[in-house]
């Protein structure tokens, strides 16, 4: 199902396991591939080896991939896609002049609610998202897709869309704006408060609903949280810190409210189910 990019998720419910995919036609696909099993062993052994002869790289099965990619979980490719555009136009950060409109917009920066108020367009609302799309490096680039794909292709099949699309903005504002109010400059950037929201939900709803089956444990939410205090105290003069901590805040924010509404309003065991 995941080479098909089917999204799913399997459960065990009353000593059964349980597939869940997200529509009819999907539904059908597995039981039909379901009721053929056992496969034919003398055709899958010819098609191993038909497949071991094929070239390595093929464009086609990139473009394949790609695509498929992007079915599961469009949301956090055409972010990742949005970040590499953007990589590629100011040549890794090195000329942050060509995207200049991408930088947070100068707000009062006296506290948070002078600063809300000084909002007073569409646009500074944009802008104040738009900062997770600059990188500043190979690794800082490379760093945040990674982690910004493993926890967004599981949320985008785990939950309803708009769910994600809802937490990359808020935890993006929040992330953003806490940096900007702590150093009072505008020419920072990156997607890691994002990841770091990312990362506090997904360990808020992995631990009070396991039955999401997402793939993160306290010792990896404490290994990021580690590498945050790591980072504030090794490299705090060029690491927007308040922009990691804030996204972790948000995103555990996000993950309580969720949890609170989906199991303890609703009674159901699992988000989006």
């Amino acid at each position: 199902m995941q080479a098909q990019g089917i999204a799913h998720r399997i459960n065990e419910e009353s000593g059964q396991q349980v597939i869940w995919v997200e529509g009819e036609q999907q539904a059908t696909l597995v039981r039909d591939t379901l009721a053929s099993w056992p496969f034919d062993e003398d055709a899958s052994l010819d098609e191993h080896s038909a497949s071991k002869s094929q070239p390595l790289f093929s464009p086609a099965a990139l473009i394949r991939k790609l695509i498929l990619a992007f079915l599961r979980a469009p949301v956090s490719f055409s972010l990742i896609l949005a970040c590499l555009l953007v990589a590629l136009f100011s040549y890794l950060g090195t000329q942050p002049q060509r995207v200049a409109i991408l930088f947070y917009p100068v707000l009062d920066n006296s506290g948070l609610l002078p600063l809300l108020a000084s909002i007073d367009s569409p646009a500074e609302i944009l802008r104040s998202l738009s900062p997770m799309l600059l990188h500043f490096g190979e690794l800082h680039l490379v760093f945040n897709m990674m982690w910004l794909w493993y926890f967004g292709r599981q949320l985008e099949g785990a939950q309803p869309r708009w769910l994600f699309v809802l937490l990359i903005v808020f935890c993006s504002f929040v992330g953003n704006t806490a940096q900007y109010l702590s150093s009072g400059y505008s020419n920072f950037g990156g997607m890691s408060g994002v990841v770091y929201g990312l990362v506090g939900y997904t360990w808020v709803v992995h631990t009070f609903m396991p039955r999401s089956n997402l793939l993160i444990n306290s010792k990896m939410f404490v290994v990021f949280v580690i590498a945050l205090i790591a980072m504030e105290v090794v490299a705090s003069s060029w690491i927007a810190s308040a922009a990691h901590l804030g996204g972790l805040v948000a995103g555990l924010i996000v993950g309580v409210g969720a949890v609170g509404i989906y199991r303890f309003l609703l009674g159901r065991g699992a988000i989006g189910s």
